[in-house]
């Protein structure tokens, strides 16, 4: 039997990276999926990459800080699957990189909302149409401003920070509903979003980030995905509340 055999799950930052994998993993779990981003085109492939498989999935493209986007990958959860039982809150950004003096307040405001302010949308209209049947909501967090701090991510940091707490309190107040609510807190990880793949990255600038790690390499998005599975899935049925890091080990490396 498939991990998610007929749950329904939204996955927010599906056109890419850790998002898009765990797209395809979920789908291949049984998991029927409603995927957002920003890219209309870039979902379609993946929705098209899930249906060859055998899948079903809708894309619905958006900015998950638009509180009537929210609403509406949950509208068309409930209305086209009948329902909602998974929501990988992936989508999230880097934001302006600089020291907290030369950090202009609206590079501040962009981050927050994006990764924390977004997540409260998200869980507010997700957790009223999981309701009482009992679910698990999964918020992409990190290890920066959780076990390390690094200099010039200040908004990164306490905007991912942040969303511990906010799991936190949320995992308290659904536990009843039977609704577990965890934090993703991924290590380096090859995407396209990564300082590594950056126009300007160096090969030096790749084995340093890959040094930072006990593994000394950096995470696939399948990897990242697959804890994001166990978080989804009955597997990790009595855990809530927590920040499970998926690190490789950069949070307690010093060699």
């Amino acid at each position: 039997m498939t991990l998610l055999n007929d749950k329904i799950a939204i996955i927010t930052g599906a056109s890419s990276g850790i998002g898009r994998a765990a797209a395809k993993l979920f789908a291949r779990e049984g998991a029927k999926l409603v995927v957002n981003g920003r890219r209309q085109d870039a979902l379609e492939v993946v929705v098209a990459e899930i249906e060859a498989e055998g899948g079903q999935a809708i894309a619905i493209s958006g900015d998950v800080r638009d509180e009537a986007l929210q609403a509406s990958l949950v509208e068309t959860a409930v209305s086209r699957f009948g329902g909602l039982d998974i929501a990988f809150n992936n989508a999230g950004i880097i934001g302006d990189m600089a020291p907290v003096a030369g950090l202009a307040l609206e590079g501040w405001r962009e981050t927050i909302e994006t990764n924390l302010t977004a997540a409260f949308l998200g869980a507010k209209h997700q957790s009223a149409a999981i309701g009482n049947r009992g679910g698990s909501l999964i918020f992409t967090s990190t290890f920066v401003g959780h076990t390390a701090g690094m200099p010039g991510m200040a908004a990164y940091a306490a905007s991912k920070a942040g969303l511990i707490g906010f799991v936190q309190v949320l995992a308290a107040e659904l536990g009843r509903q039977n609704i577990r609510v965890n934090a993703l807190l991924p290590g380096g990880t090859d995407t396209p979003a990564s300082i590594t793949n950056a126009p300007d990255a160096t090969p030096e600038v790749l084995a340093f980030v890959e040094g930072l790690h006990a593994l000394k390499r950096m995470a696939q998005p399948e990897e990242i995905a697959n804890a994001a599975l166990f978080l989804a899935s009955d597997m990790s049925s009595f855990v809530t509340g927590t920040a499970m890091l998926a690190d490789g080990g950069v949070s307690i490396s010093r060699t």
